[in-house]
């Protein structure tokens, strides 16, 4: 009759113990499914932070071209008295020039920025509007180097 108490005792010992252990491996399980989203979420998130970071590159090319195109037709307005007409001329249509460059180089790195990063929830800028802006752009930096080269001295 001693061995029966103890048995029983064992028993239920064991019965908690298996109890806790499949409780440990539910939780265990849940932990880890947080830990695959949280992943997931992050590796999204910088997806995100890819696309943004991809469309303050291209403002700044623009930006820059932008300022390149203002310091071409600035250079002719300012200039004309103070320096050689062919310094003038150059040095105008270096930076308008410039300017188209920078608008051709904001789509290029933006269309073409290298390896693909994961997908985003962030949308990009449809690639038809910003060839059509900065064609717009460029079009207008030409208009700008013809009136540098054709206004009077």
């Amino acid at each position: 009759m001693g061995a029966t108490p103890r048995t029983v005792e064992n028993a239920n010992k064991l019965k908690d113990s298996a109890v806790r252990i499949k409780d440990s491996a539910a939780h265990m399980e849940r932990s880890t499914a947080r830990v695959e989203d949280s992943a997931d979420r992050r590796t999204e998130l910088a997806a995100d932070r890819t696309v943004f970071a991809a469309e303050r590159t291209y403002l700044a090319w623009v930006r820059t071209g932008l300022v390149a195109m203002a310091s071409g037709i600035g250079a002719k307005a300012l200039l004309t008295d103070l320096l050689p007409h062919w310094l003038v001329m150059a040095s105008g249509s270096a930076f308008v020039l410039f300017s188209t460059f920078c608008f051709g180089a904001g789509v290029w790195r933006h269309l073409y920025p290298g390896p693909p990063p994961p997908v985003p929830d962030a949308t990009r800028i449809h690639p038809a509007i910003l060839i059509f802006v900065n064609g717009v752009l460029a079009l207008v930096s030409i208009a700008a180097l013809v009136g540098i080269w054709l206004s009077p001295s």
